[in-house]
């Protein structure tokens, strides 16, 4: 039987192994990848030299993704589950700077960057998010699944909001969160795919009512259409289907739906579901890490090769398993979790 511990720590190996396969390939076409390394990536590789935001990085290495995402645990931790806005928006600021320092060029995103600016001017974090609609608040959201029990809907949209809506306080990106962090909760409560998938579609009509109207697809639907899509389908076509018609982008009606399609498609393998993802084109480590955390929650850690762990950890040095754990300690206990 897999354990709520192995779970929880599951949801944070899977992010940040989706998000490391998945660094070489970000932002690439979907024929470059082919090209380069074949229709579906072999394992960790190395980022080309001329890549225009990973040069120079080395294989395993995560990204924006799952260091915004550790950035979030930090405060839920320190915050004994609640997450001060304007705190996160300044430890975002500290994370670029610590970024640039390192000659990394994986800075803030376009709705997180405008956001935090404005929270450092002075401005009412209940309104710097108004603008935001890309997927940064869904591809960070994971440790508040873990740290969220999934018996409350309400409750557990109340804190993707709470923790999101500094930098994306829009119906559709706070969708898109919702969709991974109850999908996470869900698995961690011992869900399998299936029921978790359908779970992420509950939380984000619900989620989508919030902050901010924009003009955008309903993220619920296209998870929905997007999983019937793949359902079947050999790896190379999931991945051409979800290029061509899903789509990538850093639009949190796109990459969201993108992430659980490729779940669906490997429901029964983490594993292969990180390799596809971050075969995909466009913002495919944020697809992956997406896709990867889900997975891992629902299966747990040892669903992932454990070579795969051992380089993720020695690469970037990164206390999953800590960090899991202290989590994990926030949730509150209910009988109606396995």
């Amino acid at each position: 039987m897999t354990t709520t511990r192995s779970r929880a720590a599951g949801a944070l190996y899977g992010l940040a192994i989706g998000d490391a396969l998945g660094m070489p390939t970000q932002m690439l076409s979907r024929p470059q990848i082919t090209a380069r390394y074949g229709p579906v990536l072999g394992g960790f590789l190395a980022a080309a030299p001329d890549h225009p935001l990973a040069a120079g990085m080395p294989a395993g290495a995560v990204t924006d993704d799952t260091e915004q995402a550790m950035v979030l645990a930090g405060l839920l931790i320190d915050g004994d589950g609640k997450v001060d806005p304007a705190e996160l928006a300044r430890r975002l600021v500290v994370w670029e700077e610590s970024m640039r320092a390192r000659g990394s060029l994986d800075l803030l995103g376009p709705s997180t960057k405008r956001a935090v600016s404005e929270v450092v001017a002075g401005a009412d974090v209940a309104e710097t998010g108004r603008f935001g609609t890309t997927n940064g608040a869904a591809m960070r959201i994971a440790p508040v699944g873990v740290a969220t029990g999934s018996d409350d809907l309400h409750a557990l949209v109340d804190r993707v909001v709470e923790t999101s809506m500094v930098t994306h306080n829009t119906g559709v990106a706070l969708a898109g969160a919702a969709a991974v962090a109850a999908a996470v909760s869900a698995g961690v409560a011992g869900a399998d795919v299936g029921e978790a998938v359908r779970f992420a579609e509950a939380a984000a009509r619900l989620a989508a009512g919030r902050g901010h109207w924009v003009a955008a697809a309903d993220v619920a639907e296209r998870i929905a259409w997007a999983t019937a899509l793949v359902d079947g389908l050999p790896d190379e076509e999931v991945c051409e289907r979800v290029y061509l018609l899903v789509g990538t982008s850093l639009a949190t009606q796109e990459s969201v739906p993108a992430a659980f399609a490729i779940l669906w498609a490997c429901r029964d393998d983490p594993w292969r579901a990180c390799l596809l993802s971050a075969s995909v084109g466009g913002d495919c480590d944020t697809i992956a890490a997406m896709a990867g955390a889900v997975a891992g929650a629902c299966h747990g850690v040892d669903a992932y090769p454990e070579d795969a762990r051992q380089t993720i950890a020695r690469v970037n040095g990164l206390r999953l398993d800590e960090t899991a754990d202290a989590l994990l300690a926030l949730r509150s206990p209910s009988g109606h979790e396995r």
